[in-house]
């Protein structure tokens, strides 16, 4: 019998950075999920420059990665800002607002996940400087056992199954779409 090693390990600021955004995200092939409270413009790494977080995202939707993200609030305007130099974006980011979202959760193809405090900010997954960022962590890991509940809460949120209970409707802006209005 082969018996195949398990990663779960917690992990803390700058780790959050190193092995979710730098090491886990761009390796996505099929999908990518990530569910946050807060967004904002976060820069990271790519090669020897900065970029947005979105130009990640969008070369993943360049090459035919499904992306959806779920988040609790619209972002500020530097976000908005970058989001339009991204065209991929504009036509294949799948987004859902939710006033409820406070989980963070980031799913790489169903094979990697992160679980934990850190919003998809620069402070919270440890891209800024030590003295700037948050004192965030996690659990990261490829044990499906783990991996499975996080997706399934996620797309429950994703396909509107809490929805009817969920008493905020009115800060919703995509209840009605959901709901089938």
């Amino acid at each position: 019998m082969i018996q195949l090693a398990i990663m779960i390990e917690f992990v803390t600021d700058r780790e959050l950075y190193t092995r979710v955004i730098l090491q886990a995200v761009p390796r996505a092939r099929k999908f990518l999920w990530i569910a946050t409270s807060d967004l904002k413009d976060m820069y990271v790494e790519k090669g020897r420059k900065a970029v947005p977080f979105l130009e990640i995202l969008s070369d993943l939707i360049g090459k035919n990665v499904s992306v959806r993200l779920i988040h609790a609030k619209e972002p500020g305007a530097n976000f908005r800002k970058d989001f339009d130099r991204y065209p991929n974006l504009v036509r294949g980011l799948e987004r859902v607002l939710c006033p409820r979202v406070h989980f963070k959760a980031v799913i790489v193809d169903g094979r990697f996940a992160f679980m934990g405090s850190a919003n998809i900010t620069g402070a919270g997954m440890g891209a800024k400087a030590t003295s700037r960022r948050n004192f965030e962590n996690g659990i990261i890991t490829d044990e499906k056992q783990l991996i499975r509940p996080v997706m399934d809460q996620f797309d429950g949120i994703w396909m509107g199954a809490r929805c009817g209970e969920c008493r905020r409707k009115e800060y919703c802006a995509d209840f009605g779409h959901v709901m089938g209005e």
